[in-house]
């Protein structure tokens, strides 16, 4: 059985660590509050979505395989993990919204015990059992990607955030996401300028 495989990951055509667009350093455009709740906010962006259009996330699984070198696009965080890497990547869908993307680095051992099954929200794998976690949004960006446009049918750019995952002190992983403009219907719009 032939497995899918990777894409690239997207370009950030603008980047921040998320305590610098906090206190307003840097973001290119206005984001409004509803735009920074979702993006700054330490909550599950699946239950988010779901409470947004109310309708269930489903999770539909583009490529899980090795990933021996991230690139230079991949956040700075992923060198924390150890090797060897996996990488999961995914759309994020709510009745016909394509609403998100993400990608997600994992150390491979940890990729098999918390990822046992695959169409599952990490969030959902990683709290089983009230299991604790903490989630810790690292950076912002704006990112663009011919495939996104084709998945989202919308030109970009896109914002983003990255955020790891910690248990009693160490990181899980790493995850990217990337948010469709059609979430402007229940978020409002967002201006930004790529620099």
């Amino acid at each position: 059985m032939h497995s899918p495989s990777l894409w690239p990951s997207p370009r950030p055509l603008w980047q921040a660590a998320a305590e610098q667009v906090i206190v307003g350093a840097g973001a290119p455009g206005e984001l409004s509050g509803p735009w920074r709740l979702l993006l700054l906010g330490d909550g599950s962006p699946t239950r988010h979505l779901r409470s947004l259009t109310g309708e269930e996330v489903v999770v539909e699984v583009i490529a899980m395989a090795a990933d021996p070198n991230p690139g230079t696009e991949a956040p700075a965080e992923v060198a924390e993990l150890e090797a060897p890497l996996l990488r999961r990547q995914v759309w994020l869908r709510c009745g016909q919204h394509t609403l998100a993307w993400a990608e997600s680095w994992w150390n491979q051992t940890q990729a098999e015990q918390h990822l046992q099954v695959r169409s599952q929200p990490i969030w959902r794998s990683l709290t089983a059992n009230r299991a604790e976690l903490y989630r810790e949004v690292d950076g912002l960006a704006l990112v663009d990607a011919p495939a996104l446009a084709a998945g989202f049918g919308a030109e970009g750019p896109y914002w983003s955030r990255h955020y790891r995952f910690f248990r009693g002190g160490r990181e899980l992983t790493v995850i990217r996401e990337v948010f469709s403009p059609a979430l402007e219907q229940w978020l409002g719009p967002v201006q930004h300028t790529a620099s």
